[in-house]
């Protein structure tokens, strides 16, 4: 279907989540997604969103920031403004201000909480997140 013969896609320990590996970029499967809903908006009848994960590191804040600051730059381009958005699944432990502050005194871009060009996503799973750097379309939303 994206092109890949063989991902890999599992339950997560996390209700209601799935987790796909892919040898191709998952952009590039976003993108390929778009286009089969564009020809068959029911192609997916019970999956409400897909987000593309970038990097997967443990949840540990100089880790996560350590990442987004050697990475970000692949990503944002001159001029980009972006926002950090945290969601967290079983781990209350790491406090929303302290991580935000934190990876966003060491990103030199202007920030814009209402129209990014760029979301730094961190979805937290546990001990493991997920880390996206998403353009406006790279979420794909499903259902109502």
């Amino acid at each position: 279907m994206c092109g890949d013969i063989y991902p890999i896609i599992s339950k997560l320990s996390f209700s209601g989540l799935i987790g796909a590996l892919s040898n191709i970029e998952a952009k590039k499967i976003i993108h390929t997604i778009q286009q089969i809903l564009k020809r068959n908006p029911n192609f997916f009848q019970f999956i409400l969103k897909i987000i593309p994960i970038d990097y997967i590191c443990e949840t540990k804040i100089k880790v996560m920031s350590n990442l987004i600051h050697e990475n970000h730059k692949k990503f944002m381009n001159e001029g980009d403004s972006f926002k950090i958005v945290l969601k967290r699944r079983k781990h209350e432990g790491i406090e929303r201000d302290n991580l935000i502050d934190r990876i966003a005194s060491g990103i030199d871009y202007k920030v814009d909480l209402e129209n990014p060009d760029i979301v730094i996503r961190i979805e937290v799973l546990g001990n493991y997140c997920g880390i996206s750097f998403l353009a406006p379309n790279d979420i794909i939303r499903l259902g109502n």
